[in-house]
C-alpha cells in the first residue's frame, strides 16, 4: 500500500475482537490491529524480532519476566525467541506492529 493514514484507515476482522490491516514486503510485516477490551493473546515466541508503538488505549505487554502497561505513544520491543504475550483490560487499543521476516 505504501502509506495508510491511522486515523481513516478501513481495518479487517482478523479474529474475533481483533481487527487489522497488513503490509508486507521482502523483509518487515506491518500490521494496525485494534483489539477490544478484556481480551488476552496466548504466550508464544518466534525466532524474528517484533516491535510496536500503542496509538490509542491501553495494552498490558508481557515480555520475559516483565509485563507493562503500555498508553499512547508507548513502544515495546520483543528480541527474537523471547516469549512474550498481550492482554487489553477495560480500554480497547490500537497498536502498530512491525515485525522483521525470516529468509
Amino acid at each position: 500500500m505504501g502509506f495508510w493514514d491511522l486515523k481513516t484507515l478501513t481495518l479487517d476482522e482478523f479474529r474475533p475482537g481483533i481487527w487489522s490491516k497488513i503490509d508486507s514486503g521482502k523483509n518487515l510485516t506491518m500490521a494496525v490491529m485494534e483489539i477490544v477490551p478484556n481480551k488476552e493473546g496466548i504466550a508464544h515466541d518466534h525466532p524474528f524480532d517484533q516491535c510496536g508503538l500503542v496509538v490509542e488505549g491501553e495494552i498490558e505487554m508481557s515480555i520475559g519476566d516483565e509485563k507493562k502497561l503500555l498508553k499512547p505513544m508507548e513502544t515495546y520491543f520483543i528480541p527474537a525467541g523471547t516469549n512474550h504475550n498481550w492482554k487489553t483490560l477495560i480500554l480497547s487499543a490500537k497498536i502498530l506492529d512491525v515485525v522483521a521476516k525470516q529468509d
